[in-house]
């Protein structure tokens, strides 16, 4: 039902976008003496294009799919920006004609149309490239418990994927290890909801072993680390369907994380909590303990650090005893305007707040999910210096 409705929306916002551009292509005077042969090569070529993604989502794995997955995401940036622009342009030119109660000139189409292709080509072109620059974020957190100052690099989303760069996952390790961190801890989201789609899987498990921490690097799964169908980076299995496979587990292991899955390790005097994703468990189910259940047994005299997928629950969290929450999931919005709208549904989405009287840290991630794009965000590496004042 999901994909349906899914594929139904994807469908209607293609074509009121084609639609548009036909449109605007049989109003523009310099074009309308051609406007049956540019529409013509203008709808074969947008249905081409339009369909990669359906392609890419529902063709057996193979080569062929996931190039096609590659370039649907890669699509769908450029879409969802020329078609947005085209539509404010045009109700912007609709409003000012009825405000003015005069006619809108007959260039203007032309001009709406060029300036949503170029802006949408220069967004595509500056989304793909920035996505690339990994940046630092430093927090610093006081802690009123007893204990050693720890650093912690909070890495989170990596979504290893179709689109992946294996230089973009090297620089991530060299500004990991440029901190010399005391512990490496990642929020989840290590693939994008497949193993097989990752080319040269065991490169990127070598680059990520040489992340060097004096405690190690401890992990936790996040609601895309299983398999799962997705149609333009949106799944369309049921949750009933979404298994982590043994290869997802065995990278993980190759890459040197120890992952915790509802499960506390106490590193340098610090307790450290993992929590299983409350979205997708990875067995199918989204099965996990409650905040309560996994730090009843905590030594509240220690500080007690959550680290968690999704940044939910903060208020239960703090209640059963956390300190400090570090998650990841929002990508602080990736593409604008998601970076505006994602505040309104989370209490934190992204940066440093404290919430319920706790601590949070929500990072932008170092990767990304469907276009492999960041306009308005940064792909980042969060440092959070733990400054001990009990």
């Amino acid at each position: 039902m999901a994909s349906v409705i899914l594929i139904s929306v994807y469908i209607a916002l293609s074509s009121l976008a084609a639609y548009l551009t036909d449109l605007c292509l049989r109003r523009w005077p310099r074009t309308a003496r051609r406007a049956a042969g540019l529409r013509k090569y203008w709808l074969t070529a947008y249905t081409l294009l339009s369909l990669i993604p359906m392609a890419g989502a529902f063709l057996p794995d193979s080569p062929v799919k996931f190039a096609l997955q590659a370039a649907g995401n890669v699509w769908l940036g450029f879409y969802l920006y020329y078609g947005w622009l085209l539509l404010m342009l045009l109700l912007i030119a609709a409003m000012f004609r009825l405000a003015s109660g005069g006619r809108l000139a007959r260039n203007w189409h032309g001009g709406m149309l060029c300036l949503s292709l170029v802006a949408a080509l220069a967004l595509l072109g500056y989304g793909l490239v920035h996505a690339q620059n990994t940046v630092v974020k430093r927090y610093d957190i006081a802690v009123d418990k007893p204990g050693e100052d720890m650093k912690v690099v909070l890495l989170g989303d990596l979504h290893l994927s179709v689109n992946s760069r294996l230089a973009t996952t090297q620089r991530m390790v060299a500004l990991v290890n440029e901190e010399q961190p005391d512990v490496v801890l990642i929020a989840g989201d290590i693939f994008t909801s497949s193993y097989a789609g990752l080319s040269h899987p065991e490169q990127y498990a070598e680059a990520l072993r040489g992340m060097k921490a004096k405690y190690g690097v401890y992990a936790v799964y996040g609601n895309h680390d299983v398999e799962e169908t997705l149609f333009g980076g949106f799944p369309i299995s049921p949750v009933s369907q979404a298994f982590r496979s043994a290869q997802i587990e065995q990278f993980c292991a190759d890459s040197g994380f120890t992952m915790l899955n509802d499960e506390i390790v106490t590193v340098g005097g610090v307790q450290i909590a993992g929590r299983v994703d409350g979205e997708k468990a990875g067995d199918g189910t989204a099965n996990r303990m409650t905040a309560a259940e996994l730090l009843s047994g905590v030594d509240e005299r220690l500080p007690v650090v959550v680290l968690q997928h999704e940044p939910k629950q903060f208020k239960a969290l703090k209640e059963a005893g956390a300190d400090v929450a570090l998650c990841g999931h929002t990508h602080a919005g990736q593409l604008f305007p998601g970076n505006v709208v994602i505040p309104l549904f989370n209490e934190n989405a992204w940066g440093y707040e404290r919430v319920h009287d706790l601590d949070t840290v929500v990072t932008a991630g170092v990767g990304y999910y469907g276009p492999p794009m960041r306009v308005g965000t940064d792909s980042e590496i969060s440092v959070v210096n733990l400054i001990f004042k009990g």
